[in-house]
């Protein structure tokens, strides 16, 4: 799925290695940031909206607990790619997922993982969090078994 110039495909072990980090990082007060509503959002159909997905998927729960509880259970086999940030060329590179929910729902994940300040606060962005504008193929996941 490597459409973009500032893609790439990291390494299995790369990618248990980050899933690794970031399970610690939460598991040890990461905050997570999540944007419900983005500027980006506004011109596009709302249910590939990640607020929306998030109401949908977790309607009775805290979407920062819903979502900790989700970026925990992520694996190698749901990653798709490793994307630099065009618009902030000097942040951390975002790692892309692709999580089924419900057996038919295409979750599009992408998330940074930045310590931030002097004493090392670590914060999870959740940039995405949204159902897939197109279905998932097999292809996508590099690490995913047949």
């Amino acid at each position: 799925m490597i459409n973009e110039a500032n893609a790439r495909i990291e390494s299995k072990l790369e990618v248990k290695a980050y899933l690794q980090d970031l399970k610690f990082a939460l598991n040890n007060g990461a905050k997570i940031e999540f944007q419900a509503k983005r500027y980006i959002d506004y011109n596009r159909n709302e249910k590939y909206t990640n607020q929306y997905t998030v109401n949908t998927l977790f309607p009775d729960e805290n979407p920062v607990d819903a979502l900790k509880r989700e970026l925990l259970s992520l694996t190698s086999e749901d990653y798709i790619q490793t994307v630099k940030d065009i618009r902030f060329p000097k942040r951390s590179e975002m790692r892309v997922f692709g999580k089924v929910y419900n057996g038919i729902d295409d979750v599009y994940i992408k998330i940074r993982v930045e310590t931030l300040g002097i004493y090392g606060n670590t914060a999870a962005f959740v940039m995405s969090f949204h159902f897939a504008e197109n279905a998932f193929i097999p292809g996508m996941f590099p690490y995913r078994k047949k």
